[in-house]
């Protein structure tokens, strides 16, 4: 087989990755790929958004699957763009990656089908979610942006004087563009958070192992929202309680809720999950692969990662015994220092030659490129460094032992990854 997948993050360099362990493959292209996925891939210039040049590249070279990894084209409407053309493709259509396109349509597909999930109210003019703010909220109080924003369009707002101003930046200044053009307003949750990934195929859905995210670039969970500093699997406190309660009346539902709505999901739902006193409730809906949470689910994966993206395509889930290693993976993410805000590019990586004959330690390039025969740094987070162990506390020494082993000029991390697990 031919694979082509779409992208050039750590969740890529990830599925390339284990996509290249598939006997059933025999060449993998990457669009447009980064300097650790061309160890596995031969990376094509052709950006993510370009979905006809996209489309015709997998023609010319008969390409017999394509993973979209990013939710940008997903959003955008890749998949229509390959079905059309009588490709294979593994991803949700247009219709279907709404779910997270659109925080308003995934709270309003919510509340219809009686998925738990916070209050909140959508609002399209900045007036009115003012006067809504003034009159009536409690706060704390969550704003989101209704479209994409790079994991960054959701404030958290302790005052009306911040909620005020925050309406101002996503909805009078456009800090996050056309994604705040709609404006959801949501009850504030207390709890942990846990991201759940499945597999589907319109119908039936598999979970993976659970993960945890860190989103805010600094130590303590202070700084800027970021893309994700680092994540831990499985999440110790996604028990078996939580997981009945789940199957019973998020997972399943969702997908059916899709169903009925016309909406036929096949591909990745991401399931960002709030662990409330009043149980568990769903914070977001994402429609493909987390990043960096695929750097530590896929790499726990024991399946044949193409024959379950097949299996999704072809309607025929309920046949994969989907399995995961009884074993716990961190990742911790080395940025760019002055991410998410500003940060210089072009520095030599050096190091990543001592992940080749480790066992459990992998190093996946996020933000990289290749100048002048060597690979540097080319993004605010540049590469998620994952080690496994036998329990999380293994595992995150084991991740905070191998970063070490890696050196640029501006590198930066946090130093509390799955520092909840001593919690747990």
């Amino acid at each position: 087989m031919k694979v082509l997948i779409i992208g050039s993050g750590g969740r890529e360099h990830a599925i390339a990755w284990k996509v290249a362990q598939s006997p059933k493959v025999d060449k993998i292209y990457c669009a447009p790929g980064n300097a650790g996925i061309a160890e596995y891939a031969q990376c094509v210039d052709i950006k993510a958004m370009e979905f006809e040049k996209l489309a015709a590249f997998a023609k010319e070279n008969a390409i017999d699957l394509t993973v979209v990894g990013m939710d940008d084209p997903l959003v955008g409407g890749v998949v229509d763009v390959f079905e059309r053309e009588g490709l294979r493709v593994f991803g949700p259509r247009k219709n279907a990656a709404i779910l997270e396109g659109s925080k308003a349509f995934s709270k309003d597909l919510m509340k219809k089908y009686n998925i738990p999930t916070a209050g909140y109210e959508n609002f399209e003019d900045a007036e009115e979610a003012l006067k809504y703010l003034r009159e009536k909220a409690e706060f704390p109080i969550v704003l989101k942006a209704d479209g994409l924003a790079l994991g960054k369009g959701v404030l958290i707002c302790n005052t009306l004087e911040e909620a005020e101003e925050g309406v101002k930046t996503i909805m009078l200044d456009k800090k996050f563009g056309s994604a705040g053009n709609t404006l959801v307003v949501e009850e504030f949750m207390t709890g942990r958070e846990v991201s759940v990934l499945s597999f589907v195929d319109g119908k039936t859905i598999k979970t993976m192992t659970s993960a945890q995210d860190h989103k805010r670039a600094k130590d303590g969970d202070q700084g800027l929202n970021t893309g994700g500093m680092g994540t831990f699997s499985p999440s110790p406190f996604y028990t078996k309680e939580v997981d009945d309660f789940c199957e019973k009346y998020i997972y399943q539902a969702t997908v059916d809720a899709m169903a009925s709505e016309g909406r036929e999901f096949k591909g990745i739902i991401f399931f960002g999950l709030m662990l409330t006193e009043k149980g568990p409730k769903v914070l977001e809906y994402n429609a493909r692969f987390g990043d960096p949470e695929a750097q530590v689910v896929i790499p726990r994966l024991k399946n044949d990662i193409v024959e379950v993206f097949e299996a999704c395509v072809d309607g025929r889930l309920d046949e994969i015994d989907l399995q995961f290693e009884d074993n716990a993976a961190v990742c911790v993410v080395l940025a760019s220092d002055g991410y998410p805000v500003s940060y210089e590019k072009g520095y030599p990586i050096k190091g990543l030659d001592t992940f080749k004959d480790k066992d459990g330690y992998y190093v996946f390039h996020a933000g990289t490129a290749f100048k002048d025969g060597e690979i540097v740094t080319n993004g605010g987070r540049v590469l998620g460094v994952t080690a496994k162990g036998a329990n999380l506390k293994e595992a995150r020494a084991n991740a905070y032992k191998a970063v070490q082993w890696i050196d640029f000029d501006n590198k930066y991390m946090r130093s509390d990854i799955g520092k909840a697990i001593d919690e747990a």
